[in-house]
């Protein structure tokens, strides 16, 4: 099966097709390119117009065509460059959960030229504040929920640059300064046109947090260079593994598989469990829908039994998520009663897909096949796929490098490895962001001379294909979500007689990893794991709050440098609670 996926990227990526590629200077270092990429992600979405008709968001029971949804993003688009000022080098914010209106806003922002600020929608107050104050967005977009987290500090985030407010699905009452969605968002009276615009392929397109190792999050500048490179690479990449599976057919003499079931037109049909504040969602399912003419739908909170309705009713060829859903999805008691053919592909990425689950889609799909991909925020997506036979054939690995990108593996003094051994995953290509808002030291950490250290242990195989081993970062990756364990550290030493505190991942059979912590109470200090959690709910995101405390009497654990061995107690502890 390898010798066909060979041939099938060499025949995808030859010299006169669509993913043919160059050489050009990205900020100064000379890069692969794909010679035909479109300059911007505005000119992506211009290239919708043919679509007008088609379905392309489903929320629930809401739908709406791409004509419906241009229109609106022609309207917010003139809201905010005329009456806000908002242009190329500004930022507009969006906070709120995965609604119609995400989606509108996301396409209106970057027609501006602006760039859209991702908020992660389960952030409590102080962490919105925080991110507002960092990325100093001209306008928050916000839905009701996020609004009232907002508003007790609004003033003081108003001291230090104007910021306006406009609100969707939000009943109460509105300070100065804001707006009520409909009332600014009419698409009856939208302009034909978006606003002019001046974007250069290297100007940030979006800003999305990733928790930070310093107890803050970083906001990771994506290019629109990065965001299109991205987007060819998930097409390239099914294409390629869509002519090997021909290939093999053809060497076997066995007639071709019929083509995966799609909707309209051989458009996609892809669901988005995931949220759309993370690049998961928002680059590698919410920009190949559009491109393609496709459907994204949407739902309010995940539920299995809910999206297997959808999933029917929607005829969805791509699911998405994170690995337990699509294991949530199998054995769902509603499974055996919903019609699923129409799924084509099933899988996903943010935590590594279980051996036993690669099979268990493979058989369970009627004319589909398991996916994963491996990326990070940093990387504008994906850095490796792998989907169908190829993937059934190596199971355990993440799969190859996409076309334009660069990866060596190195040790500790940044030597590259031999095939086969393991070490820290570097990539560098066009994919890779811009760097860290107003953080060039973490910046000139992360990325030194184009390459971007991932901070992933892995390997290399001898076909170039990529497992991830460990990760080096101190970070617990929980159900999709990275939580930096120092970050959590930094919020529990916060709080009155704690003396020591370990935060580590440990398994958990639906989330992948679960946050836990050991903790070492000070003297005449009494608490228990539930005060524990109670004091940490307005401090950090629930998910971040350790769902497994152990208080410990004696000191934690060092090494001979004084560092807390996180391994060793993880492992004990984890031993005794099994």
């Amino acid at each position: 099966m390898i010798d066909h996926f060979r041939a099938a990227w060499d025949e995808i990526l030859a010299p006169g097709t669509m993913f043919e590629m160059t050489e050009t200077e990205v900020r100064g270092i000379p890069m692969r390119v794909f010679a035909a990429a479109p300059p911007s992600m505005r000119s992506v979405w211009e290239l919708t117009a043919g679509y007008a008709d088609r379905t392309y968001v489903v929320f629930e029971d809401e739908r709406y065509t791409y004509a419906d949804i241009d229109a609106r993003v022609r309207a917010l688009a003139h809201v905010l460059r005329e009456q806000h000022g908002v242009g190329s080098g500004d930022r507009v914010a969006i906070a709120m959960r995965n609604y119609p209106e995400w989606v509108i806003s996301y396409w209106a922002i970057l027609a501006t030229g602006a760039a859209a600020v991702g908020m992660n929608a389960w952030w409590t107050g102080p962490e919105m504040q925080y991110a507002l104050g960092d990325s100093q967005p001209k306008v928050l977009i916000a839905d009701g929920e996020r609004v009232e987290r907002v508003l007790p500090m609004l003033d003081e985030l108003r001291a230090g640059a104007p910021l306006h407010l406009i609100t969707t699905r939000h009943d109460g009452e509105l300070p100065a300064g804001a707006d009520r969605w409909d009332d600014v968002v009419d698409p009856s009276t939208a302009p034909d046109t978006l606003p002019e615009a001046d974007i250069d392929p290297d100007d940030d397109a979006t800003i999305f947090y990733t928790s930070g190792t310093t107890g803050f999050p970083k906001g990771a500048q994506l290019t629109h260079r990065g965001c299109v490179h991205n987007l060819m690479h998930i097409i390239a990449m099914g294409q390629i593994a869509g002519a090997a599976v021909q290939k093999a057919a053809e060497a076997a003499g066995e007639p071709a598989p019929d083509p995966a079931a799609q909707g309209p037109a051989g458009s996609p049909v892809i669901m988005a469990p995931t949220p759309l504040f993370h690049v998961t969602a928002n680059n590698c399912l919410l920009h190949p829908a559009t491109i393609g003419g496709g459907t994204i739908v949407l739902t309010y909170k995940w539920d299995p039994g809910r999206a297997l309705e959808l999933i029917e009713r929607e005829k969805v060829t791509n699911f998405s998520g994170v690995p337990t859903m699509s294991r949530e999805l199998l054995t769902h008691p509603d499974w055996s009663t919903r019609d699923t053919s129409s799924i084509a592909a099933m899988g996903g990425g943010g935590a590594p897909m279980p051996r036993d689950l690669v099979g268990k889609i493979g058989t369970s799909l009627k004319s589909g096949a398991p996916s994963t991909g491996y990326g990070l925020t940093e990387t504008c997506g994906i850095v490796t796929g792998n989907s169908g036979a190829t993937y059934l054939a190596k199971p355990e690995s993440a799969g190859p490098i996409v076309p334009t990108l660069d990866a060596k593996v190195v040790d500790e003094e940044d030597r590259e490895v031999a095939p086969g051994e393991p070490g820290r995953l570097l990539v560098r290509g066009p994919i890779v962001i811009k760097g860290y808002l107003n953080k060039p030291e973490a910046t000139a950490e992360s990325i030194r001379d184009g390459w971007f250290d991932t901070g992933d242990i892995a390997r290399l195989d001898e076909d170039g294909f990529v497992y991830i081993v460990d990760r080096a970062k101190d970070m617990v990756l929980r159900g999709g979500e990275n939580v930096y364990c120092s970050e959590v550290e930094a919020a529990i030493y916060e709080l009155d007689g704690i003396a020591e505190v370990a935060v580590f991942g440990v398994p958990d059979e639906r989330l992948g990893e679960e946050v836990a912590a050991a903790v070492v109470l000070a003297p005449g200090t009494d608490m228990d794991a539930d005060g524990l959690r109670a004091a940490l709910k307005d401090r950090i995101a629930n998910h971040k709050i350790p769902a497994h405390v152990w208080f410990l009497d004696e000191q934690l654990p060092r090494n001979a440098n004084g560092k807390f061995v996180k391994r060793e107690l993880r492992d004990r502890l984890v031993a005794e609670m099994a």
